[in-house]
Formats: structure tokens, sequence, C-alpha cells
């Protein structure tokens, strides 16, 4: 997950950065740095991206037409 996907996903969960902070149990101030594209430990953003997995994302890696995010398939 990069800081694009972090910011599409967060915005269609119709999540602010606040929300997406508590959720993971993080400061608004890292979801801030990973949205601009600075780094963040590994632990930190796997957290981060696990949140947004559990809350029904999938990230959809570089294929040819660039990264993405997308609501996982209900079945």
């Amino acid at each position: 997950m990069n800081g694009i996907q972090c910011k599409l996903a967060r915005v269609a969960l119709g999540w602010g950065v606040l929300d997406l902070a508590k959720t993971a149990g993080v400061s608004t101030q890292t979801i801030t740095r990973l949205e601009k594209g600075e780094q963040l430990r590994s632990s930190t953003l796997e957290n981060i991206q696990r949140v947004l997995e559990d809350a029904g994302i999938e990230f959809i890696p570089e294929n040819g037409g660039g990264v993405g995010v997308r609501f996982k398939r209900r079945i």
C-alpha cells in the first residue's frame, strides 16, 4: 500500500484522517505523513493496511494500469 492508495481507501470508506488514525491506533500525523508519501515503519504500514482491509478495502497492485483500491467482493 502506498500513500495514494491509503487516501483513496480512506475516502472510499467515508473516513477522515482522525477516523483512520483512531481505528489504527496511530496519530493523525502518521496518516498525514503516509499520504504525503513519507516512509513509515513496515509494522505501522502493515497495521494501517490491515485496518483498511478489515473495513472492506482491497488493494490493487501495479498491473499495467496503475495501483488502486476497490471494495472487496461480497460473496
